[in-house]
């Protein structure tokens, strides 16, 4: 009995250093993961974009600029279409990481448009990108991202962007954008069911997934410091598939979007 006892006692004891060990490794390992310097940036763009997607009129609109990463990596390039975003694996070249927007509400009182449609909730979407500079003046990326709240549909996007340099401060960008979305999200803001359409919306509508819009983009961005940006940015996009085939941009609106607006940003310096 002693014997058992000294080797049930011996055995939690091994076990409980083992967890110790597997615990304080990966400590260790997370540590070394977040330790080091970061840098958030912080900012804000006001623009005139369609009241809502499909729309034929403008309106004034804000949102937040938002993304972390590590210092001296970073991305060498951002663009106003970019979602919020957290770094987890950045090596220079290649960057992934989380990603997220927030929706905004959409009813009759955007547009008389709207008169007869459902209401769409305010929300967000959350999901991940991912980057690569296959060049030293080039840009890839694609977010996928899941609708929360407003809908429960996946967007995902993609883009390309040449940029250069006019001077050590100012640097300007362009290139095409696609956006694929899903049957679900589709259906939330491009769909008219018979009720819709009795209430006084359009022509009743009933849209599949796939590519939602294709366009071109471009931007400019001037360094004020080291750490503080202005620009300036305008965008065209064209309604396709079975979005641009609802009858809610059909005999209320147009397959054609344009967006203009300003940005700032400010990027502050931490250490974990």
């Amino acid at each position: 009995m002693r014997f058992r006892g000294l080797v049930m006692v011996k055995s939690r004891t091994a076990l409980a250093a083992c967890i110790f060990s597997l615990f304080a490794a990966g400590q260790a390992s997370a540590d070394g993961w977040f330790s080091g310097d970061w840098y958030l940036k912080l900012g804000g763009k006001g623009f005139s974009a369609p009241n809502y997607q499909g729309d034929n009129k403008n309106e004034f609109r804000f949102a937040p600029i938002i993304a972390l990463g590590r210092a001296g990596q970073g991305a060498r390039f951002t663009s106003q279409n970019d979602s919020a975003s957290v770094s987890l694996l950045d090596n220079g070249p290649i960057s992934v990481g989380i990603a997220g927007r927030f929706v905004p509400s959409r009813d009759a009182g955007d547009s008389s448009d709207l008169r007869g449609m459902r209401d769409v909730k305010w929300g967000a979407e959350v999901g991940g990108f991912a980057e690569a500079y296959p060049t030293d003046w080039l840009r890839v990326r694609g977010e996928v991202r899941q609708g929360i709240r407003s809908h429960t549909g996946i967007v995902a996007d993609l883009s390309a962007d040449v940029f250069t340099d006019l001077t050590p401060d100012i640097q300007i960008s362009a290139g095409p954008r696609a956006t694929w979305a899903s049957k679900k999200y589709n259906e939330r803001y491009f769909g008219v069911s018979a009720a819709q359409s009795a209430a006084g919306g359009p022509s009743p509508y009933s849209p599949d997934g796939g590519l939602n819009s294709v366009g071109v983009g471009a931007g400019i961005t001037w360094k004020v410091t080291e750490k503080a940006e202005l620009g300036s940015f305008a965008e065209y996009r064209r309604l396709m598939g079975d979005a641009g085939d609802s009858t809610l941009v059909h005999e209320r609106g147009s397959r054609n979007q344009f967006v203009v607006g300003v940005q700032a940003s400010y990027k502050f310096g931490f250490g974990l």
